[in-house]
């Protein structure tokens, strides 16, 4: 997967390209805080940066780490 350089701007469908999730539940996550705040670009244009797109999924965990993930009882 490769990332946009600098902190270019993202539209809708690029980040959802990066982040696997539903429009809906994107824009719930933007609301909610979990996801970044977007730029407004004009009344109906919105974009994102990709500097905290980038910074998103270095944060996310891993699904190859949660499947060997040892429970600590």
């Amino acid at each position: 997967m490769t990332y946009p350089a600098g902190d270019s701007l993202l539209r809708l469908p690029q980040v959802l390209e990066l982040i696997p999730v539903s429009k809906s539940a994107w824009w719930r996550g933007c609301r909610d805080g979990r996801f970044p705040k977007p730029v407004k670009l004009g009344p109906r244009t919105t974009a994102w940066r990709s500097t905290d797109i980038a910074a998103l999924i270095r944060q996310a965990p891993s699904p190859a780490c949660e499947e060997q993930a040892v429970p600590l009882d």
